[in-house]
């Protein structure tokens, strides 16, 4: 890493009771990630969310299976009295990657449809499979919200 590639990013947001995004000084900046995050308050987690509809049916396609699964999670979160820029945490769980790589534009774009410009810490996985055979991915989301 080099430390000369610019001024790192303040490890601590405006408002000391919201999320804060920590930034080591010298890292390259990640792109719709964060490297961690820093949170007080009450912990609201959910389970693997997949993408399926309030009659249990699920897309047959990648990007509306994921544009589902964040809605999903987006009700969850309210349900525990959190926001979108409450979450600190996701971890996505895809059966194809290249699916997903084949996808990043149209991922960015649904992501911020729904979540907003607030990219948490990230980690993402492919699986074999998932419980449902049908799904195609499974997120499990983490959010802080601020006492």
């Amino acid at each position: 890493m080099n430390p000369s590639k610019g001024p790192a990013p303040a490890a601590f947001s405006e408002s000391e009771t919201e999320p804060r995004v920590l930034q080591p000084r010298g890292w390259p900046t990640p792109k719709g990630y964060a490297n961690g995050m820093s949170a007080d308050g009450r912990l609201v987690v959910t389970g693997g969310v997949i993408g399926w509809d309030i009659y249990g049916h699920l897309a047959p396609d990648f990007v509306a299976q994921v544009r589902q699964t964040l809605r999903n999670i987006a009700a969850i979160l309210a349900e525990g009295d959190a926001r979108p820029e409450h979450l600190v945490r996701l971890t996505w769980y895809v059966v194809n990657m290249d699916e997903y790589l084949a996808n990043l534009k149209v991922l960015g774009q649904v992501y911020r449809e729904i979540f907003g410009a607030h990219y948490p810490a990230m980690a993402l996985v492919q699986v074999v499979r998932l419980v449902e055979k049908e799904a195609k991915v499974e997120i499990e989301a983490t959010a802080v919200v601020p006492r």
